[in-house]
């Protein structure tokens, strides 16, 4: 069962970002940054693994003159996640038996 545990889900804040992303069709740096209370330094590394192994998708445009990146998750992410996910529920249905 834990063969099904998804690495790139091991860190506290990959799992949010990808929470936030199951749940918002799209959310901007800036946004995520103050939701998850992390450093740019530290959101961007994240992102960055999460982009690397396809869960995640960026998209970078201009507001005004200033170059906003948002992201959203990726299909292969979405499935990726759900799949942790239930997982996850089983390990505790298991452990509640």
């Amino acid at each position: 069962m834990l063969e099904h545990f998804d690495k790139a889900f091991e860190n506290r804040v990959r799992l949010q970002i990808m929470a936030v992303l199951m749940a918002n069709e799209r959310y901007d740096f800036n946004a995520l940054k103050e939701l998850l209370g992390v450093t740019d330094g530290n959101l961007a590394s994240h992102l960055k693994a999460l982009e690397k192994v396809a869960y995640i998708e960026v998209n970078k445009a201009f507001v005004g003159r200033k170059t906003n990146t948002s992201y959203c998750a990726s299909e292969k992410g979405k499935k990726a996640f759900a799949k942790h996910l239930e997982t996850l529920e089983n390990l505790i249905k298991q452990q509640k038996q």
